[in-house]
């Protein structure tokens, strides 16, 4: 009874009702500030999310806006520890928005895009699946003296001409931590020249990456000649899943060209006679 006079029990059911409130406003500003980072996250986010997936390779610097609509400049560089890196004239510019289940990433850059790059982007529970929306020929086309930028041994070949890069039906697949290619990924080296060669051009050649149909997680890589004076041609394999990837390549010389690139190919591989081989992994 005295309990009841004194005002202890309504007290108590005061203080809840006082702290319910308190505690939905907190998760409410919570709430507002997760919303706020996702919807002005700024450009610097997605450029160190492409330097991660890249080990350092291609990077974009002097970033502005937000992850959502946004620019910097596209680099290509020798990755951890290097100096080296050339840099994209003008400035990549992108808008990103929903589309169905996932996000849509729309690219352009006046110098070497064709038109707008479609990346999509589909995330999910311990997946993720990017690929590449847009349909026309080719998708960019950048300047060989590029390659420069990843140092050993391009620094020292100083290539010119142009890289003509182009997909079909490519799609990349992540299940925890394991890629997975679809579709084939095909660069174009055309009309290329070196300094250290007095032969221009050397040639046009052809580097096509496509997923192993009857090997899950594992992509073959074939390099070829079009045309010119350097032979080339190639091998491997490229592995997403944690096994070792490997390519086997060759370099010689078309016949009465010997003596002209015999410098250029003790640069670019291992002589074994005529030819210079190239191994990687």
């Amino acid at each position: 009874m005295t309990d009841s006079v004194l005002g202890g029990p309504p007290a108590a059911g005061r203080a809840v009702r006082h702290g319910t409130p308190r505690r939905w406003s907190i998760a409410g500003a919570l709430l507002g500030l997760a919303i706020a980072l996702v919807l002005f996250a700024p450009a610097g986010w997605l450029a160190r999310a492409l330097a991660s997936a890249t080990d350092g390779h291609l990077l974009i610097v002097d970033t502005r806006g937000s992850v959502w609509d946004g620019s910097g400049v596209l680099v290509l560089a020798g990755g951890a520890g290097s100096r080296d890196a050339a840099a994209l004239p003008g400035r990549l510019r992108w808008k990103m928005g929903v589309k169905g289940l996932g996000l849509q990433l729309a690219a352009r850059q006046d110098c070497c895009i064709n038109g707008e790059l479609l990346v999509g982007i589909r995330p999910g529970f311990g997946r993720l699946e990017l690929s590449v929306d847009t349909r026309a020929d080719w998708l960019a086309r950048l300047p060989a003296g590029l390659l420069a930028g990843l140092g050993t041994p391009w620094n020292t070949l100083q290539l010119g001409g142009s890289l003509r890069l182009s997909a079909r039906e490519l799609r990349l697949e992540s299940v925890q931590g394991r890629w997975r290619q679809f579709g084939e990924l095909q660069l174009d080296l055309l009309n290329l020249s070196s300094r250290v060669s007095t032969v221009a051009p050397l040639g046009s050649y052809r580097l096509g990456i496509a997923a192993d149909p009857g090997n899950a997680g594992v992509s073959n890589v074939r390099l070829q000649t079009l045309e010119g004076a350097l032979q080339l041609s190639g091998a491997g394999t490229l592995s997403g899943g944690g096994g070792k990837s490997r390519f086997v390549g060759e370099a010689g010389a078309a016949p009465g060209r010997e003596e002209a690139l015999n410098n250029l190919l003790n640069i670019i591989g291992r002589r074994q006679g005529a030819r210079s081989v190239l191994t990687i992994g």
